[in-house]
């Protein structure tokens, strides 16, 4: 555990000092913090699309951003950030781009230039409005306050620096630190501050302690977060206080005043949720001070290591560690794929991407605080159910390393923790939105030969847990029906009828995911249990089960349904979910969706659909505008069945491959979706980013390739850019992607893939990390009119099963 913590501060520390020598490109340029900071309907509870817009490195143990009042007290702002909230504090630990309610926002300090009106117990009392536009660029923010103070921030990997810049005539200068601040939020998955023990220098240069706090989105029990941090100006005067929220709905509106103390320690808290008795420190400097400079690490195992974290910053240079940021952004992400174009939006669109798809999960490896271990360690998993059909396969294309780290975490947690998380926050697995689609990760990373010391027979184990062992009901509000903290929660259901029955919420959803989660047992089965191989596909062929051959919408007859143990179904609408949540037939989409979701089986799934043609005619029905049933989870921005917001339809649009001679229509939807929903703006995602799905979803789409995950197989598209280099991996080969006559148009009018002419509307993983370790080729001209190219095989159907 030491030499893991002290080779990354060593590593920092290296990267600090040599951003002046690194010649890498400077791709930052293009990179837009503020793109899906909101989102596309103004005045609605998706308001925000709650993007992280403050500074971290690549999967930081830290995110220091600023944290601000919601724009209606019904809505959170998951990241801190909304584009006119009033600031209550800097902070160092958020998530990205996620739904549901708030994590984190923990560890602040406030600036304050006066204490008039000021209840250091209440963040409404001191609170500040910003003036002018705030400044993010890679590695650094900046907000300037009504106050006329400015905060300036960065990061390395575990601890942040700010810089405080005072007016001259300022009544004080004061760094407010209220241990008890967190993102707020409604309803019961609110999370909530504990308890928490601060104490400081007797000169009040250095402050460090805890902050114990609970619940989130992911729910879970107490957890607590060590700091320490340091001012580089001796404060002339500090003082330490407690008080008691009054109102557990609104902990940062009391009423209630605060006790002050001249102590240089203060502990305080509660056993229950009310009444908390909320600590924190105020720290006033002398009036020739105009610039307070602070750094705070954060540890999730000890306040030594929290101070050790300091570190990583060894100097009070806010511009070295942005240009460190910077460096380390460039060299190990933003450079892993060079693209030529002339167009800057699509520059800025496509590195943009590439950067938001490397905030979560976070790499807390070797912070641990429950066991200790060699394995890689990652906690913000927010989560798998968003992240495995894209950012994943992308990861392991271009970061293998670091999806061998992910694929090894998720492993050692099942040794610790009996179940691999979906959802995963503050060192707790929570929640499960479907199936147990850690499951897809490690399938997918099976299939394409990753290895890197991950122990695949205990791999597979931990899928096999998933598969065969119920989790206990943890009896969640918003279903009560199984577990939504991990594991399958029908699972009793799935194993007896072969599908998930309406007794339990989700049914229709879970019946298709369970499908997809015991394929994926089958391919790795293959490998590390072959006796188990034909159970588990066998098992994948449940959807099939739920199949209603005689329902029939907008003209088209059979669809997945909500079956019942004895054959008959619930009535429902194909276009419809109601509110699309936990209790509802199918999560975050409708069934005219979800009956697209089997690419392991797409054979069968024309077949039930009445055959190629009429599947075709389904499928394009699903981008006819005015159509959609239901608003799917309040994601759907659009009017078509097709919802871009949500991850069901992710693949929707290039099903086309699979029928003969269409590939050019996945051509054409591919390009209509980007067009329509991402640009830019504020607004530039379609919706939440979840924690990078959106992201990756467009990566993938701009260089002219959709991974079929649990598959080694890629649909092809058609790239955005006339010449693409990806590296694969830090020392492996390169991908190159050259397209011609794009100039003329984007459809497909040959494909050359490592110079053999090419006829399929698929490529193999195999063709691309080639098993001789050569660097690979795929050549495309493209032109105005679609072209029947694609006459070879359609893509593989490995899944397939005839019931």
């Amino acid at each position: 555990m030491k030499l893991l913590w002290s080779l990354a501060i060593s590593t920092l520390m290296l990267a600090v000092r040599a951003t002046a020598t690194n010649t890498t490109k400077d791709l930052t340029e293009y990179v837009n913090l503020f793109i899906g900071t909101e989102g596309p309907v103004k005045g609605t509870a998706y308001n925000a699309g709650n993007v992280f817009p403050g500074a971290t490195l690549p999967f930081g143990a830290v995110k220091v951003g600023i944290d601000t009042t919601r724009w209606n007290v019904s809505f959170s702002a998951n990241a801190g950030y909304t584009p006119d909230g009033n600031v209550t504090g800097i902070t160092m630990l958020h998530e990205s781009g996620t739904g549901g309610a708030p994590t984190y926002g923990l560890i602040p300090q406030m600036p304050l230039t006066t204490l008039e009106g000021v209840n250091v117990l209440d963040n409404l009392t001191y609170m500040q409005p910003r003036v002018g536009e705030d400044v993010a660029n890679v590695g650094y923010y900046k907000t300037q306050l009504q106050s006329g103070v400015t905060a300036e921030m960065s990061a390395s990997m575990h601890a942040g620096i700010m810089r405080y810049t005072y007016p001259k005539d300022a009544d004080g200068r004061f760094v407010l630190v209220d241990l008890s601040h967190f993102l707020p939020s409604t309803g019961k998955k609110e999370q909530w501050y504990s308890n928490g023990k601060l104490e400081r220098s007797d000169d009040g240069t250095w402050y460090s302690g805890y902050g114990v706090y609970r619940e989130g989105w992911a729910w879970g029990g107490d957890f607590r977060v060590y700091f320490c941090a340091q001012f580089d100006s001796t404060p002339s005067h500090v003082q330490l206080f407690s008080g008691k929220a009054t109102d557990p709905y609104w902990p940062n509106a009391t009423d209630a005043r605060p006790t002050f103390t001249n102590q240089t320690q203060i502990e305080g808290g509660t056993v229950g949720y009310q009444y908390a008795d909320r600590i924190g420190a105020l720290f006033e400097f002398p009036s020739n001070v105009t610039t307070v400079k602070s750094k705070v690490g954060i540890s999730w195992v000890s306040t030594d290591k929290a101070c050790q974290f300091l570190e990583e910053i060894p100097l009070w240079n806010l511009e070295a560690v942005r240009d460190a940021a910077q460096n380390q952004w460039n060299s190990e992400v933003l450079s892993k794929i060079d693209v030529t174009t002339a167009n800057e939006t699509q520059l800025e669109m496509f590195y943009t991407a590439m950067y938001h798809a490397h905030l979560l999960p976070s790499n807390r490896t070797g912070e641990n605080p429950y066991w200790e271990s060699d394995e890689p360690y990652y906690d913000d998993f927010y989560t798998i159910w968003d992240t495995f059909r894209c950012l994943h396969p992308l990861l392991t294309l271009i970061q293998p390393k670091t999806q061998i780290g992910i694929v090894r975490a998720l492993i050692d947690i099942w040794r610790f923790e009996r179940f691999m998380p979906d959802g995963r926050s503050h060192n707790f697995n929570g929640r499960v939105q479907g199936g147990s689609n850690s499951d897809n990760v490690l399938a997918d990373a099976y299939v394409k030969g990753l290895q890197g010391g991950i122990n695949w027979t205990d791999g597979y184990a931990a899928m096999k847990t998933n598969a065969e062992l119920q989790p206990y009901n943890n009896f969640d509000f918003e279903d009560p029906t199984g577990s939504t903290k991990e594991g399958r929660s029908a699972l009793d259901d799935w194993k007896q009828y072969g599908y998930v029955t309406p007794s339990k919420g989700r049914c229709l959803s879970k019946t298709v995911e369970y499908s997809l989660n015991d394929f994926s047992l089958s391919q790795v089965a293959k490998g590390e249990a072959p006796e188990d191989t034909v159970k588990y596909l066998n098992r994948s062929a449940g959807w099939q089960k739920t199949w209603a051959a005689d329902v029939t919408s907008l003209n088209f007859t059979g669809f997945l349904a909500p079956m019942y143990p004895n054959g008959s179904y619930q009535d429902y609408d194909p276009l419809s979910c109601g509110a699309c949540e936990w209790s509802s037939i199918s999560y975050e989409g409708v069934p005219w969706e979800y009956s697209w979701t089997i690419p392991f089986d797409m054979e069968s799934l024309i077949s039930l659909m009445g055959g190629p043609e009429k599947a075709e005619a389904r499928l394009d029905t699903m981008f006819i505008p005015g159509l959609t049933g239901s608003d799917q989870g309040g994601n759907s921005i659009g009017t078509t069945i097709f919802n871009p917001g949500n991850e069901p339809s992710f693949m929707t649009p290039f099903l086309y491959n699979y029928f003969p001679k269409r590939q050019h229509k996945s051509v054409q939807r591919s390009r209509e979706v980007v067009d329509q929903y991402y640009n830019t703006g504020r607004s530039g995602i379609p919706g939440n980013d979840d924690a990078g799905a959106m992201s990756s979803w467009l990566v993938w789409n701009m260089i002219g390739l959709y991974p079929v995950v649990t598959q080694p197989v890629y649909l092809v598209l058609a790239p955005r850019f006339e010449d693409i280099t990806m590296k694969l991996g830090d020392d492996g080969p390169v991908l190159r992607i050259k397209a011609t006559g794009l100039d003329k148009g984007s459809y497909v009018q040959s494909l050359k893939i490592n110079g053999r002419s090419w006829n399929k509307s698929w490529i193999g993983h195999e063709d691309i990390v080639r098993p001789d370790g050569q660097d690979s080729l795929l050549e495309f001209e493209l032109s105005a009119d679609p072209a029947a190219w694609d006459v070879g095989e359609v893509p593989p159907n490995p899944g397939h099963i005839t019931l």
